[in-house]
């Protein structure tokens, strides 16, 4: 028998891996298939009983449907009636300081409840999870583009969630955004300072026509920034891979800086790169010597884990956490990795991510067996449940937060389906060039006028 060539084996490995993406991809989107409610569109936070839906997952829901539609995991009708479901359930619900409305100020509670859409859990009114319900709106708005009543309204309704999110009354006096609000405490006392998913909702906020963020927010923000060198990476410091990923999954911000990333001659496209490659090196360092981690075997973000527990493992004692915001390189990492983070990194680094997806899914079997692609988390050093299949702890659980990116980041890579529908929305644009950034796909726009500041 003759071997194959080098070059044969290369066009082999890529159509596989190929499939391998496609078939992750479409498993994945079937979350916001079967976990969701078609009568109000919301989404279902987690797998588990008696779960309430998240906000954030219904906005990143939203955005994948234009996936679903052009993948053809669904029709346009029927995503599009799905859309406009979930638009008209957000306009009409319930906005206003009584503890069980649905939101308020134009922003809405972290957790609602997935039959009647009030809050639930007596959780915050969240302006980051805010921002991912209304970006995933605006993609909506864009995408559905026919000139039909249903798409026309999903339009009008797109733009009218946007217009009444209350950017400055979220500021709460301060040059920076809170995170949040509850009718019984107020404001609570986290802002959104230091190098985080927040970048987002800065542009959000900034490009707002009706109640702007000030300039003077977007510098306020990035001079709490955090300069580092780890692994001979200089980068913008954030030790968990999804702040690296969660903006970047609405916006390419592959070669547009703003003041602070000309200071640096990177963008912050290039910025994620880098952390995920220092993601890589720490795995491969392993300074805390867990088991399985190396070449293709990292990810460490915040996430579910097997704690909080104490086990003795070969004489070492481990401490185990439930959910944190695991980081590398200064921690916390009790041995948790998630492999959708691992995919979400696919535009900034394919040629150390797409290794270590086929790793997951044919070395580590993580999604054998499981209706929605990965599972949550894995832990190779601590054995989980006495006679499970795999020999170490894996999560019973899938997130909305974490599938949305696993489908969207595999179709910027693809097609940059998301990235063109976010470039051509004006309030993004408006919003970027607000904070100070220029160049890159900027540039084919005029400079547009602006909110009054």
């Amino acid at each position: 028998m003759r071997a194959h060539s080098p070059e044969t084996n290369s066009v082999a490995n890529t159509s596989a891996m190929q499939d391998d993406l496609a078939i992750l991809q479409r498993e994945t989107f079937d979350y916001f298939i079967h976990e969701a409610n078609p009568a109000n569109g919301l989404i279902l936070d987690k797998t588990e009983a008696d779960w309430p839906a998240s906000i954030a997952a219904t906005g990143l829901a939203l955005a994948c449907y234009p996936v679903g539609v052009e993948r053809g995991f669904m029709t346009r009708s029927a995503a599009a009636e799905r859309t406009l479901a979930t638009l008209r359930f957000f306009w009409n619900s319930p906005q206003g300081p009584e503890p069980d409305a649905t939101g308020y100020r134009g922003f809405y509670y972290h957790f609602l409840d997935m039959q009647t859409g009030r809050r639930t859990w007596q959780c915050e009114l969240s302006t980051i999870d805010s921002t991912f319900l209304l970006a995933g709106a605006l993609a909506a708005g864009q995408y559905f583009d026919a000139d039909t009543a249903p798409e026309a309204e999903i339009r009008t309704l797109a733009e009218a969630l946007y217009h009444r999110a209350d950017w400055r009354w979220a500021q709460d006096g301060g040059e920076t955004v809170a995170h949040g609000w509850t009718p019984e405490h107020g404001f609570l006392k986290y802002r959104w300072q230091g190098y985080d998913e927040a970048l987002l909702l800065y542009v959000l906020g900034l490009g707002s026509p009706t109640h702007p963020l000030p300039e003077t927010s977007y510098p306020a923000w990035t001079a709490t920034f955090r300069w580092e060198n780890c692994y001979g990476y200089e980068y913008l410091y954030a030790g968990s891979l999804f702040i690296h990923q969660l903006s970047h999954v609405w916006i390419d911000f592959r070669d547009i800086q703003d003041a602070f990333m000309r200071s640096k001659g990177s963008d912050y496209f290039e910025n994620s790169r880098r952390a995920t490659f220092v993601q890589q090196r720490y795995a491969v360092d392993n300074p805390r010597g867990f088991e399985g981690y190396g070449e293709h075997c990292w990810g460490i973000t915040a996430s579910e884990g097997p704690g909080p527990s104490t086990l003795k493992l070969n004489g070492i004692e481990r401490q185990f956490e439930g959910y944190v915001a695991r980081g590398v390189p200064y921690g916390p990492d009790d041995g948790t990795l998630a492999p959708w983070s691992v995919a979400a990194s696919l535009p900034f680094a394919p040629e150390i991510v797409r290794p270590a997806i086929s790793f997951c899914i044919h070395q580590a079997k993580l999604k054998a067996a499981n209706a929605y692609g990965f599972k949550a988390a894995f832990n190779p050093t601590h054995p989980g449940t006495s006679g499970n299949a795999f020999g170490w702890w894996v999560s019973p659980w899938h997130f909305g937060l974490n599938e949305g990116p696993v489908v969207l980041m595999i179709e910027n890579e693809c097609s940059g389906l998301l990235w063109r529908l976010m470039r051509s929305c004006r309030y993004i644009r408006i919003g970027l060039q607000r904070a100070g950034f220029e160049g890159g796909w900027l540039k084919e726009f005029n400079q547009e006028s602006t909110p009054a500041a």
